[in-house]
């Protein structure tokens, strides 16, 4: 708590946060607005923004900013055969978590100086899924007929991320004090209950947090990419060279996350967010849902695409790890694909000099468009960028000090040399 009549200091910054109700918890002042109505409105927007753009990729105009083309009924969200495949994915992926790993790593340490011990076999998961989902397809698994049911599917995720973050709110009212998250520890419920109040809500040994941070989204993201893929190919006769492109970038991208799934250890999301419905719906449905909106454009918009332009994609996406400065096309079709290498560069870039600051401060090495839709992946991630590297600045200024203005002297700009 700051001293009485002193300005709270906003995690988030700014008048949008305050105006959102998402500055410290527990610092109350005049100036600053209370947190509860804006984590309210945020448990309502970002269920809604997805169903918006969901309904909004499938239309024919597909207007990012418009209204949706029409509100669905219950009985085309709500499918008991949805909530049924939904929770037996969750349990699959439960069931690979819990398969020997090739490592267990340790955590950072905790307030009680003990460290948590976690299993390190996210891309073990992601191979024996794509080993049963292919014996599934040649059993004749209907993988195509999954794109019809992402209304239901994506519905039922959201059902499921709210029945489990009330079950994660209660189970931290009985937690010890050492295991509440900085933040999500307000004593005001609606608060809490989004941001989380509890830091790692296990059972024995399983990681709920852990767990749902890389494994049902963003594995169900590459399978939901394949079965559009899959789909588009019964209704063309083959799939298109942008879908490929797609499913092909997008798969390296989550291979990528899951091969260097020990770097999620030194995240502000497992050191210091809770874990409640903003990581849990994230998590559960806005990753799968959201993230696949590429491939669903494509499905119902398709994009022509000849091989030299596929080259020069394939191109700028491989060099993209060995920091290309090519210019950004004008083409729709090539920045359907580019903000993906973009941001590929910048997430693996900054995350694993991060990790290695973390880890050890003094390391060496830490030195035209008609359609708006497809580009919203790269719209939200420059905004949730942005804002990141505005809380991990706080952070990191907070735990190390001076170490960080060293750090920030050599390294002056803070997303984009020369620029930001």
């Amino acid at each position: 708590m700051v001293p009485q009549g002193s300005r709270a200091e906003l995690e988030f910054g700014g008048p949008l946060g305050r105006l959102w109700g998402s500055g410290r918890v527990g610092e109350w002042t005049p100036t600053r607005l209370p947190p509860s109505p804006g984590a309210a409105a945020l448990l309502l927007l970002l269920p809604a923004t997805m169903f918006h753009l969901l309904l909004v990729a499938r239309s024919g105009p597909a207007r990012l900013l418009g209204p949706p083309p029409y509100l669905p009924e219950l009985e085309e969200l709500w499918s008991p055969w949805a909530l049924l495949l939904c929770l037996t994915w969750l349990g699959l992926q439960a069931a690979l978590y819990l398969l020997p790993a090739r490592k267990v790593a340790e955590g950072q340490e905790l307030k009680d100086k003990s460290r948590l011990s976690y299993p390190i076999n996210g891309f073990q998961a992601l191979v024996l899924t794509a080993l049963l989902v292919g014996l599934g397809v040649l059993a004749g698994l209907p993988l195509s007929a999954l794109p019809e049911m992402l209304l239901p599917l994506a519905f039922a995720a959201t059902l499921i991320a709210f029945i489990f973050s009330l079950l994660l709110y209660l189970k931290a009212l009985v937690a010890p004090a050492s295991a509440l998250a900085p933040g999500g520890n307000s004593g005001n419920p609606i608060y809490d209950f989004f941001l989380g109040r509890e830091l790692n809500p296990r059972i024995c040994s399983f990681d709920f947090k852990y767990f749902c941070e890389l494994r049902p989204g963003l594995i169900g993201w590459v399978l939901i990419n394949l079965a559009l893929l899959m789909q588009e190919a019964e209704l063309r006769g083959s799939p298109s060279l942008a879908m490929w492109l797609v499913n092909g970038f997008q798969l390296l991208y989550v291979g990528d996350a899951l091969w260097h799934e020990e770097a999620v250890l030194t995240t502000m999301d497992i050191i210091h967010d809770g874990f409640g419905f903003m990581l849990a719906f994230g998590d559960l449905a806005w990753v799968p849902f959201t993230y696949s909106l590429q491939a669903q454009f494509l499905l119902y918009h398709p994009e022509p695409l000849g091989l030299p332009l596929a080259s020069v994609i394939c191109l700028i996406n491989g060099q993209s790890g060995r920091g290309s400065t090519l210019p950004p096309p004008f083409i729709r079709s090539l920045f359907i694909q580019h903000p993906r290498a973009v941001g590929y560069y910048i997430f693996r870039g900054a995350n694993s000099q991060k990790n290695t600051f973390r880890k050890n401060p003094s390391d060496p090495r830490v030195a035209g468009v008609s359609h708006l839709l497809p580009y919203f992946y790269l719209l939200y991630f420059t905004a949730l960028l942005v804002h990141r590297e505005a809380r991990d600045e706080q952070q990191c200024l907070r735990k190390y000090g001076l170490a960080w203005h060293a750090y920030c002297r050599r390294v002056p700009y803070r997303i984009v040399p020369y620029i930001y």
